[in-house]
């Protein structure tokens, strides 16, 4: 399985752009705080994550986030290599989110409180309560009235 759901900030405005047969195509980052501080500086630090986008999700994502905006992505990871234009015996690997699914989250000028700064979080849905009986048990069978048949078929 290959899924990857990320929240953060972008980091710049996305630019959209054709490819060469017409299709849309964003390329962004964002910037994605760790859980935990640097034991070190206890300055919480970030990964900047490199994400692809295509056809209406690269429109929708272009026209309605811009640089500091909050942004959660969901998608699978993606990987490749290029050759050095002026090495040639130096190759390039990269990574990218190419992006399925995008959601907002928040707003850039919002307050940061706890309550609000993991407003877009995924989360396990919350367990329900244990049924009253187990399953297979329906009550009493003085319950149910009993239906006494003709001897005619059931119609169905």
């Amino acid at each position: 399985m290959n899924k990857v759901i990320i929240m953060g900030r972008l980091t710049a405005d996305p630019e959209l752009r054709q490819t060469q047969s017409g299709v849309a195509s964003c390329k962004f980052t964002i910037a994605c705080d760790r859980r935990f501080a640097n034991k070190q500086t206890g300055q919480r630090e970030a990964d900047f994550i490199s994400c692809l986008a295509f056809k209406n999700t690269a429109e929708f994502i272009s026209r309605y986030f811009n640089k500091g905006k909050m942004i959660a992505v969901e998608g699978s990871l993606r990987t490749g290599s290029y050759k050095d234009k002026k090495h040639d015996d130096v190759t390039h690997y990269t990574t990218d989110v190419l992006v399925d699914n995008v959601e907002f989250c928040g707003d850039k000028g919002q307050a940061q409180t706890p309550d609000t700064q993991n407003s877009c979080q995924y989360s396990a849905p919350p367990q329900q309560a244990a049924p009253q009986q187990p399953y297979g048990t329906y009550g009493e069978l003085s319950d149910y009235e009993e239906i006494l048949s003709d001897g005619k078929d059931v119609p169905f």
